[in-house]
Parts: C-alpha cells; structure tokens; sequence
C-alpha cells in the first residue's frame, strides 16, 4: 500500500507544473527511509508465490480435504464370572460358570475422512476405518460392557461410511448414505460432551439414546428449520441387505425404519428434541437394544422377526460456563411377527441415563464426566432383576491433536439378573486428530 501510494505521488508530481522544490524533497526522504521495507517486501511477495506455485503442483486436491484419528486404548475388564442371559427357563443357555476374560488389552483404531465439496456448501464424506478393538461383551458376557469405539477388522482397511449432505434453499438439508448410517449422522442426539467415540464416552451405552439412533445401515434424510427455535429431522433407514435385489432385501421390501425428531432449542445453551420411529426386523438381524444390554433386550422373541414403535426424549443444559446436564429416557415397542413366539404379544424395551460434565478443570478443554443409567431392559418373560450403569471419566488435552482420558465403567446386575457379578471395565484412550 506504501508503494502504490508513492508510486501515485511521483506520478502526481511529474504531471503537475507547480511542483514546489519541498516537496521533491520531502518524497526522497521517504523514499529512502523505507528503502529497506519495500526491498523486504518484494523479496516476501516473491517468496509467496513460489510457495503457492509449489502447494498448487503438488496438492492431494482442489476439492477434498483429509482429516483422521487414531485412538490407541488399554483396557481391563474384571469380574468373577461372565453373566449368563438372565433367564431361568430354559429360553436362552445357563450360565456356564466361565471366569470373565480380564487380561489387559491394548488395541487401535484409526479413521481416515475425505472430505469433498463441489459447490463450497455441501459435502461427500467418504471414512476408511481399520482397528483390532474386540467385542468385551463376548469377553464379559454382557453387551453393556462394550467400549465405544470397539471394531476389530483385524487391521484390514475397509469403507466404514459414504455420507453427502446438500442444502436445498435456506432451511432444508438433504442426506444421503449408502453405507455405514445411523438416525445420529442425520439428528442431533443432545449429548454434547459423552456422544464422541473418540473425546466423549467410554462405554458404548452412554454416547446416545439406543432406543432410537443405533438403527440402519443405508439412509436418506432431510432436516428442516422450521424457525429459530424449532426444526424437525425426518429419514428413512434400511438394514444391511438394502444393496440386495432377492426377496425381503432391497429397501423396501426387506428391514426398515422410518424416524422423525422435533428439535427445540430456546436458548444457546438448552435443547430438547422427542424422537419417534416404525420399523421392521427380519429373524436374524432382530436387535433393539442397540447391542448394549442383555440378550433378551437385543431380542425377546428368539426365532420371530419384530414390528416395533421406537420412542426417545433427549435433553441437553449448559447451566453454566463449565457445566452441562444431559440426558435421555427411550422406550421400544416391539411385537413378534413370526416364529415360536408369534402369539406371545408385545415386549417393552426402556432404558435411560443421565449425565453430569465439569468442563476446563486444570486446562482448557477438558472434560470430567460422571453417567448413570439403566441400559435397555425388558419385562418380558420376566427377568430378576434390573441392571444399573455407572461411568466416570475425565479427558485430559495434551496439545491441541491429542488427548488422554482415563475412565471406568461399572455394570451391577448384568443381564438384568442379580445373580451375576459385578462388571467392571477400565481403560485408558488416547486420541489423535489432525
């Protein structure tokens, strides 16, 4: 800017006739007291472009960006026995007595994002995932147990999800994914500080309300902003077999569920949403627990697919600067289609939980969280007893890409059977981002 402003006194002086002896002067010397700047100015001009001559040469691409996250985990699970499926009539195995498995663990998981945008507003988010984190509900017997970042491809890299989103005018937002959906990458679950897998909950049961965002596996959604405080996310899931053209796959002639969520937000710092959702499992894929409870929860029918109504009630406060209050109650309706139990009515499922988030405690960006829960119980067929959650955890950030929380998770009553032990699981993540 300096330059041009003298560059346009000198033309100013050349052309004027009445140039004043003073004047000539007085822009010398300014000339000469800046030398030094304007020499440096160029030289960091000159610089520039060759640096953004080489970044346009050798860029990954003009549309797509790349970001990741590596969590590694040493994890523990303790308990005396593993939990049987809380039945005492035969409908499921008995316990078998078996110790639970309680040597130390050390796994990954990593995740790449590609990130594409064609018009600046939209994106195509394309994530490879590979990890060896095991199923603790295996080792436990107890889905409750699960860790929420769990996955063990055996370290083979595979698609995990293809996700595009576009805005359609100003107050309409379309998804799109073929692969790797949930209602959760389409409606927002109201659980600011525990819903990450990689900075938020340990466990799986306290990301999210299973009742009705652990659902699907190819989607197509559209969120509408009613007004400031209002909006309403509607999709329509189908199961695993929707790339199948045979008889009870495909998308509409196999698994489906149609959701919809009302969001109210009155304030920044509030927000409330009730969720509802209809669908249809096949036998084999029956699972409304969201794989975290008991297999009874998973599925009480045994042998019959289930119609089921899915109901959730989310709720998030920010009460102060560093505190937050979260937490949900969710309810499934189910009833059996076909099978040995086709006469045998309907099963509730319900599960709830409450959680409790002291932010910046020792340094910015941490998180200290305590969560207490019932994970997804049934009365059906009448189990003992019901099982109780119970996690604490606190997230420490190293540097601005990496963060270490240490937690545990305790599960009392397992399998909605008193006569289980206690299971406890603890473990320590690291995450990396960038």
């Amino acid at each position: 800017g300096l330059n041009a402003c003298l560059q346009q006194m000198e033309r100013l002086i050349a052309a004027s006739e009445a140039v004043l002896r003073e004047d000539i002067e007085r822009l010398q010397l300014l000339m000469q007291e800046f030398e030094a700047e304007l020499a440096a100015l160029g030289a960091r001009v000159d610089n520039l472009e060759g640096r953004v001559a080489f970044l346009e040469d050798h860029q990954f691409s003009t549309t797509t960006k790349l970001n990741g996250e590596v969590i590694m985990a040493l994890s523990n699970a303790f308990g005396d026995t593993r939990a049987n499926n809380g039945f005492g009539d035969g409908f499921r195995d008995e316990a078998t007595g078996d110790n639970v498995d309680d040597n130390t663990l050390f796994a990954y998981r990593a995740r790449l994002n590609f990130d594409t945008s064609f018009n600046g507003r939209d994106r195509l988010r394309t994530r490879l995932q590979a990890g060896n984190v095991p199923n603790l509900g295996s080792a436990t017997g107890t889905d409750s147990a699960r860790l929420g970042f769990d996955g063990d491809s055996e370290g083979d890299v595979f698609i995990d999800k293809i996700h595009y989103r576009a805005p359609i005018g100003e107050n309409f937002q379309v998804h799109v994914l073929p692969i790797g959906a949930n209602f959760d990458d389409i409606a927002a679950v109201n659980n600011p500080f525990f819903e990450s897998d990689g900075t938020g909950a340990l466990s799986r049961f306290t990301r999210r309300n299973p009742a009705v965002y652990r659902t699907g596996a190819a989607a197509i959604g559209l969120n509408w902003d009613i007004a400031e405080q209002f909006s309403v996310d509607v999709a329509y899931l189908a199961g695993s077999d929707a790339n199948r053209p045979e008889n009870g796959g495909g998308v509409f002639n196999g698994e489906y569920l149609a959701m919809g969520q009302f969001n109210w937000d009155p304030t920044d710092t509030i927000g409330v949403s009730l969720t509802y959702g209809y669908g249809y499992q096949d036998p084999d894929d029956v699972n409304l627990s969201g794989s975290t409870s008991s297999a009874q929860a998973r599925n009480p029918f045994e042998d019959a697919g289930a119609q089921a109504h899915r109901f959730g009630m989310q709720a998030t406060w920010r009460i102060a600067e560093r505190f937050n209050i979260a937490g949900w109650a969710g309810g499934v309706l189910a009833e059996a289609q076909s099978g040995q139990f086709q006469d045998e009515g309907s099963a509730l499922i319900w599960n709830a939980a409450i959680n409790f988030s002291v932010l910046d405690l020792l340094r910015e960006g941490s998180h200290l969280g305590f969560a207490f829960g019932v994970p997804p119980s049934t009365g059906y067929r009448t189990p003992d007893s019901t099982t109780y959650f119970l996690e604490a955890l606190y997230k420490y950030p190293l540097t601005e890409n990496i963060s270490i929380t240490p937690g545990a998770y305790v599960i009392i009553n397992p399998n909605e059977n008193d006569g289980n032990d206690t299971i406890i699981v603890g473990t320590i993540r690291t995450t990396f981002r960038f």
